[in-house]
């Protein structure tokens, strides 16, 4: 069973088969449900619309500061990764100006030089002299560098040219991240050397730590290739590769959105100037999104819950009153049918009286005819003849009997006359109904089956009128079968002082939209085949008059179920 059967309203079916003097109701309900939530809904809907824009504002304005607060970090914290390479590069300067090539070519000369820097600077690991043709002539540090000669490598051209060569990070012989600051100083007699350091990164990982210390934030270097410099909380270690792709200018801080690993991040960038290093801030504005996404969500989750309580509310209230209004118009509908009805039945009343009049008075003369001539005829003596004779006018005024008790019965529909009550047996009151019937179902191969419980009791009514009833749905169940069909009567009591009795055939049937009207005057479903329609009329108001009832169950190809209930006292 589909939740549309359960809510449906009563009226829905029956919009489609209204006339022209009736009422929509379907579409009568459509108007006022639409008009009725449009009305409800639309403020809602216009509610909520300007605060999902005020939230949006809101948090434009709150993203708006958040890329504030990370130009800001990215900007001083470019200016303190500057300064720090420029202290190097400055300390480096000056002891390659103060410094002659002899000078620093002494090895302990040198090392006086590098444990100064480091005990000034901190994280210097070597330091070394080259002169202008490549070679490694001095060495401080932990490796056995002297005599290695550079004068292919790419970092001693750029500093021949330059007069300085910032490095991009490697790992060394140690394994530990650094990186090499070279600085060149020209002799008045154009030769030339160059001073070497390297320093490694762990400063600039303190220093960067500090900014990515707050939650959903992570800060690192890269190069140009996108290479790491520094390890990041996201994207792994030093030497791995940052997906995103790097401005290729980044002179002024650079912020963008952008999606990876599943999560949302605002990226700023700043070119850390004179050195292959850019730096990354990355934040996730999860706390921000959080909010925002909460008040979304509450946003919707109210405007459903109101819109379904609107809905089912409007739908309530507007099937209630359509309801109403249509069960109005079926009451009105019905007391006119039933004045039309009543009308009928007085049309009928009329005209079953004047005809039963018309009878019964040629009835009237043959009966005394015929009894005359019965009379002559057993005074005759020839009783040969005699015998046929009076049994042929028996016949007669048998045949007279039986056409005064239907005009009788006539005018007692149409007259209102007493009913005749006395003690009747349903058995033998069936049984006498379907003597007469009896010729034509066994020529068609009808099965008539008749359920009587003994325990059946007798009832007070009118035995002729009774007949007629039971004979009328008989004619009417023979009428509908097929050669070969079956029908089934059955008595049964229901409740202690009233017994019904049901005529079930397996014919035809009757379709529903007839159901309703078969018991109008003068309606019919085999009007093709002479009926007049008013067979069912004058039983039902026989059976009402007997003070019972009668139902009628159908359905088209499966027969039909005629149910007679009658009292087993006659009501005063």
């Amino acid at each position: 069973m589909s939740l549309w059967s359960g809510i449906r309203p009563p009226f829905w079916d029956k919009a489609e088969t209204q006339g022209a003097e009736s009422l929509n109701y379907r579409r009568l309900w459509k108007v006022t449900f639409g008009a009725a939530v449009a009305v409800s809904l639309l403020p809602l809907v216009l509610l909520s619309l300007i605060n999902f824009y005020q939230f949006e504002k809101q948090y434009e304005l709150q993203r708006g500061e958040l890329v504030g607060e990370i130009q800001r970090l990215v900007s001083n914290t470019r200016l303190q990764l500057t300064d720090f390479l420029n202290e190097r590069q400055s300390a480096l300067s000056y002891v390659v100006q103060e410094n002659s090539f002899e000078q620093l070519s002494d090895h302990r000369h040198l090392n006086r030089i590098f444990v100064n820097l480091r005990r000034s600077f901190g994280g210097f690991v070597d330091l070394g002299l080259i002169d202008s043709e490549g070679a490694h002539r001095a060495y401080v540090g932990p490796y056995a560098l002297e005599g290695h000669n550079y004068k292919e490598e790419d970092w001693f051209k750029e500093a021949q040219m330059r007069g300085l060569h910032i490095s991009e990070v490697f790992m060394g012989h140690r394994n530990v991240p650094h990186f090499v600051i070279a600085v060149k100083h020209e002799k008045d007699d154009g030769s030339f050397h160059i001073l070497r350091a390297t320093i490694n990164t762990a400063r600039i990982q303190d220093l960067l730590s500090g900014i990515s210390l707050r939650p959903a934030s992570d800060a690192f270097l890269v190069n140009q290739a996108g290479v790491l410099q520094t390890p990041s909380r996201l994207y792994g270690a030093v030497l791995e590769v940052f997906p995103l792709h790097l401005p290729k200018e980044a002179k002024q801080v650079e912020v963008r959105d952008f999606s990876d690993l599943g999560k949302q991040l605002i990226a700023g960038f700043a070119r850390v100037q004179g050195s292959p290093f850019t730096l990354v801030l990355l934040k996730q504005p999860a706390v921000l999104l959080e909010k925002w996404s909460l008040l979304r969500i509450n946003l919707l989750l109210l405007v459903v819950a109101s819109a379904v309580a609107i809905l089912a509310v409007t739908f309530k209230g507007t099937t209630s009153l359509i309801t109403r209004l249509y069960q109005a118009d079926q009451r009105r509908s019905a007391v006119l049918h039933e004045i039309e009805y009543t009308n009928k039945l007085a049309s009928i009343g009329r005209l079953a009286a004047g005809v039963a009049h018309e009878i019964n008075n040629p009835i009237a003369i043959i009966n005394e005819k015929a009894g005359l001539l019965r009379d002559l005829v057993r005074a005759r003596e020839d009783s040969a003849q005699k015998e046929k004779y009076l049994k042929s006018l028996e016949s007669i005024l048998g045949s007279v009997k039986r056409v005064s008790a239907v005009t009788h019965r006539l005018l007692g529909f149409a007259r209102h006359l007493d009913v005749k009550v006395e003690q009747i047996h349903l058995d033998l009151l069936i049984q006498e109904v379907l003597d007469f019937l009896g010729k034509e179902a066994q020529y068609r191969n009808i099965g008539i089956t008749v359920t009587i419980p003994p325990d059946i009791p007798s009832i007070e009514s009118d035995r002729g009128q009774l007949q007629q009833v039971f004979l009328n749905i008989l004619n009417n169940a023979l009428a509908a079968v097929h050669d070969g069909g079956q029908i089934n009567i059955a008595v049964f009591r229901r409740g202690p002082d009233r017994v019904a009795v049901s005529i079930a055939d397996n014919g035809a049937g009757i379709a529903a939209e007839h159901v309703q009207r078969i018991f109008e005057p003068f309606f019919s479903t085999r009007s093709d085949k002479g009926g007049t329609g008013l067979g069912l009329s004058i039983t039902y108001g026989i059976v009402r008059k007997l003070g019972g009832d009668i139902e009628v169950e159908s359905a088209l190809g499966e027969g039909t179920t005629f149910t007679v209930t009658l009292p087993v006292r006659r009501p005063q």
